[in-house]
């Protein structure tokens, strides 16, 4: 526009801040391409969608960078198509009466289909009444959870937005993944560690001589970011593979990464939950043969000579030695001394996994695993040391030099009169992040540790410890969740069914009929990725790109983004308050431009760059990702290496400024379940135990072909289903003894539950032990009582026990469980079907 009439447009808008962007520029294309290719961005990767009059036909890598393919990038037609809510739906007695609504009936009773416009203004109105009855800690907005990518339709963040700005809410601290850790390691390193960036692959590739798999299985994870997959990493993989070093796994499971290495790896089996003493065995035998790094304990860890009296039996009369170790862990005394002296004599990386963790006393692994690391002394130099992150998202891909993109925030606590008259905004005191964890952000001011969710629900009141602190139950009436699948990712499903059935109200916004959806009272569709545009991050460690997420379809039915659902929802609860929670009105194309020029400053600022970052429409016309590369120093860069330098100076973030094998923190806690020192405890169910009330421990993996419940329910589950089931993996001695063959039908069960699974023969697992992938979306045979799970959901036979008083994580990875041949006729799997009057 010329000058004049710039002005005077802007004049009759109220301010230039009221008008939207993309005003500015010259228009958008924003048609679909309904026949042709487009680039998009998901968890699994930057994809290529192919479309054929309006409709998906396949999709693909648009990168090409991974040596081994990656299924999960080619079911992008089965994400839109299947499974999908369609329209919006009221649980039947919760319609006819919100204040006495029958939540026992949850997952059992139909549902009715009502108008959009009504929906909104129940939810609202129900929302206030809670508020008014229980203030806002009767307001629980959950949605933990792998949401979609994209930061502007970041479904958790914006809900907490508008949860913030209508008042206030009760959130979760923690999650699932890494529960036990993220408490514990800042105790004893300063950090949070199982989500920072790690030493770079190229130094591992290039000094380290012995790299050690504990417990960790990259190929599988590797195919999956919190952001979206560079695929990076999946070369590195590859080059470690072809490296010649020797390579150790040590794990109860010769799982996907051990059958892709082949014969380069040593596979070292382990009974699970029992790392701890193999671990302290070793630490044991470095000392009494006095082959470790005195200089490194002296200068840079506090606490050792507090430990030592625990490692050789003078505290409680065991002696913690190789023999001792081998009947726990199942691994002969030798092999876990020579272990240690190549660990020790060698430049030796220890890259664990997280499943370890995740288990009874999770706190102590990674704790016990830095006090070895710490003994061998190799923290901090290049090639040695340990890693928690190289499994997941990418970590050790060196970090790129570039822009980094912004999102959407949490907001602060909107203030209403005693009318309910909208006041405007409080000062915000908790941070509120758009990008990153996401869901590790302090976006409330009332939390509880997210693993003991079930139990908050089913005991108002019950205070707890936590980290030091009393933690006091909440009476939760209210709960919103978006972007998530807790039904399917809680342990002990059944508790958590009760739970459930607990709130008087419950909303989900929703694009599958997932169990959790089912399990509501109140459904939004909402649209999937591939039905709206966003702009994300690739890489979340590296940054590597930035890549347009462009809408590939238009939205199934009478779907909505959770964007337009929250800000409907705001227009019906308060005056004025939808026009704040958008920031004057700006839709997905206002907020993708704000990010991406705030990135495209950040370059041009950095005049030795060498990356061009075209103007906006430019860069959304063209449709390819912005490509940023590593530095010299990022692809060297070795974790602990300013700290080995300097501890005085680059002191940790403990107590002590150094490496905390001894805690003076957790000591003063007194916790019965948590020591001051690394120590083993022997979990609530294992295999060592005298009188087991199960005969086989059930490792319940991250799936190979699945994000935990995510792609379910697309036609890839027809190439790994056994029986149309769940697989469970066993040995065929351990299958011989119970008389089941490989295809058969059995029933897996114990005290908790029972679920049907398919035998599938895999002799590569210690003995005793099955494996039956967590994620499979819960199916009960019968919804209206405690029934057997149809889909082989692993968590209806997990317990729902915390790791200790220190963390709350969950322990899924500790579970026994029976198995037999199911000899009745086999049931018609309803998991993926729509509820009764949908």
């Amino acid at each position: 526009m010329e000058r004049r009439s710039f002005l005077k447009f802007s004049a009759a808008l109220s301010g230039a801040s009221m008008v939207p962007s993309f005003v500015f520029a010259k228009d958008l294309n924003k048609s679909l391409v309904k026949t042709g290719k487009v680039k998009t961005a998901a968890h699994w990767g930057v994809l290529e969608v192919e479309t054929k009059n309006g409709k998906i036909v396949s999709s693909k890598s648009a990168l090409n960078v991974s040596p081994y393919p990656n299924p999960l990038q080619n079911y992008t037609k089965d994400l839109v198509e299947n499974s999908r809510v369609k329209h919006v739906y009221v649980r039947k007695s919760y319609l006819a009466n919100p204040d006495s609504p029958k939540p026992e009936l949850r997952g059992t009773e139909e549902f009715v289909k009502v108008k959009y416009e009504d929906a909104i203004k129940l939810v609202a109105k129900e929302l206030k009444k809670t508020r008014k009855a229980f203030g806002s800690q009767g307001v629980f907005a959950g949605s933990y959870g792998w949401k979609s990518s994209g930061n502007v339709h970041n479904s958790r963040i914006l809900l907490h937005r508008f949860m913030n700005m209508s008042g206030g809410f009760v959130g979760s601290t923690g999650d699932y993944s890494t529960g036990a850790s993220q408490i514990i390691m800042p105790h004893v390193v300063g950090s949070i560690e199982v989500y920072e960036q790690q030493s770079s692959w190229n130094d591992v590739l290039a000094n380290s001589e012995v790299v050690v798999l504990w417990g960790a299985n990259p190929y599988s994870t590797l195919k999956i970011s919190w952001t979206s997959n560079e695929e990076e990493a999946q070369k590195y993989l590859e080059s470690l593979k072809n490296s010649g070093k020797q390579i150790y796994m040590i794990d109860p499971y010769l799982n996907e990464t051990g059958r892709y290495f082949g014969d380069k790896i040593k596979w070292i089996p382990i009974r699970p939950n029992t790392d701890v003493s193999m671990m302290l065995a070793m630490c044991y035998y470095l000392y009494t043969t006095n082959n470790y790094d005195k200089d490194f304990i002296e200068n840079y860890t506090y606490g050792f000579d507090k430990f030592v009296p625990y490692l050789t039996g003078k505290v409680d009369g065991v002696v913690k030695d190789a023999k001792w170790a081998s009947k726990i862990c199942g691994v002969d005394a030798k092999i876990i001394e020579s272990l240690a002296k190549t660990f020790k004599d060698h430049k030796t990386m220890l890259m664990s996994g997280w499943g370890m963790q995740r288990a009874d006393h999770g706190e102590q692994p990674h704790w016990t695993l830095v006090t070895l690391a710490s003994m061998i002394g190799q923290i901090g130099l290049p090639g040695g040391g340990f890693g928690l992150s190289y499994h997941y998202s990418g970590g050790g891909t060196p970090t790129a030099k570039g822009g980094i993109i912004g999102g959407i925030n949490a907001g602060s606590i909107g203030n209403y009169d005693e009318n309910g008259k909208f006041l405007g905004l409080a000062k915000s005191d908790f941070e509120s992040k758009g990008t990153g964890q996401s869901w590790l952000q302090k976006a409330t001011n009332y939390s509880f540790p997210l693993a003991r969710i079930a139990d908050a629900l089913l005991n108002p009141g019950k205070v707890i410890d936590h980290n030091g602190e009393k933690i006091t139950y909440p009476k939760i009436d209210f709960i919103y969740w978006v972007g998530g699948n807790p039904l399917v990712h809680h342990q002990d499903t059944n508790t958590m069914v009760k739970a459930f059935r607990k709130p008087r109200t419950i909303v989900v916004n929703e694009s599958y009929w997932t169990p959790t959806a089912k399990m509501a009272d109140i459904v939004f569709p909402a649209t999937t990725q591939y039905e709206r545009n966003d702009i994300t991050m690739v890489g979340d460690y590296s940054n590597m790109y930035i890549a347009p997420m462009k809408q590939i379809v238009e939205k199934v039915a009478d779907s909505k983004d959770d964007y337009q659902i929250f800000t409907d929802l705001c227009k019906a609860y308060a005056d004025g308050l939808a026009e704040v929670y958008t920031d004057g009105g700006k839709d997905e194309f206002d907020f993708i431009k704000e990010y991406y020029d705030g990135a495209r400053k950040q370059v041009l600022a950095i005049s030795d760059l060498g990356v061009e970052m075209k103007e906006f429409n430019e860069w959304w016309e063209s449709n390819e990702p912005v490509k940023f590369n590593s530095t010299m120093e990022s692809d060297s860069w070795v974790r602990f290496a300013d700290f080995r330098e300097d501890p005085i100076l680059n002191a940790l973030g403990t107590p002590s400024g150094l490496i905390e094998i001894y805690s003076q923190d957790i000591e003063k806690m007194a916790y019965d379940d948590c020591k001051a020192h690394p120590t083993w405890f022997e979990p609530a169910e294992w295999l060592g135990m005298a009188k087991k009330p199960a005969k086989f421990h059930m490792m319940s993996v991250h799936p190979n072909d699945r994000l935990h419940s995510q792609l379910n329910q697309t036609s890839l589950r027809d190439k790994y289903a056994i029986a149309n089931r769940e697989p469970l993996l066993i040995r065929s001695d351990d299958a011989k003894e119970i008389g089941v063959k490989d295809g058969d039908l059995v029933r897996v069960f114990n005290e908790r539950g029972e679920v049907l699974a398919g035998v599938k023969i895999y002799d590569n697992l210690a003995k005793n032990v099955i494996v039956l992938r967590e994620g499979a979306w819960y199916d009960p045979l019968d919804p209206t009582k405690k029934s057997i799970c149809k889909n082989g959901c692993a968590n209806v036979l997990t317990i729902d026990k915390p790791t200790s008083k220190l963390a709350n994580g969950n322990i899924s990875h500790t579970a026994l469980v029976n198995i037999e041949k199911y000899t009745q006729k086999a049931p018609k799997l309803t998991a993926f079907e729509a509820p009764k009057g949908v």
